[in-house]
């Protein structure tokens, strides 16, 4: 019963975290602003929330494809090992503007995240 008890408590606390998932259309949005503040940015409040969002969509990304490797899945992509892959913050910002405006304003961050590393290093 303990037990339950620990992973529904887990499950709460992870529900709102995903509830609040960044949009592309947000996390553009903001990025923007801070960029137009140019080394002021560094004091901005805003620049931890979206350097987090990436970073933890990152994170999940390298969990996700390990564990697809691991059942012998490739649909996330190949991408080359952690601290390997050479993507600028300038190409991801880059490919994040390239998806329609529409579909920014519905799209996770995560998710696009996902969608731009299976482009970028498809499996051959």
């Amino acid at each position: 019963m303990k037990l339950r008890q620990i992973v529904l408590a887990g499950l709460a606390l992870a529900l709102p975290v995903a509830a609040n998932a960044m949009t592309v259309a947000e996390f553009l949005t903001r990025a923007n602003a801070l960029k137009a503040k140019g080394m002021m940015a560094m004091m901005s409040s805003d620049l931890p929330v979206i350097r987090g969002e990436m970073q933890a969509a990152t994170a999940a990304y390298r969990i996700d494809v390990d564990a697809a490797r691991a059942k012998g899945r490739t649909d996330l992509g190949c991408p080359p090992p952690k601290g390997q892959a050479k993507m600028s913050s300038d190409i991801i910002m880059a490919d994040l503007a390239a998806i329609p405006k529409p579909v920014q304003a519905k799209t996770t961050v995560k998710t696009a995240l996902y969608d731009l590393m299976r482009k970028r290093y498809p499996c051959k």
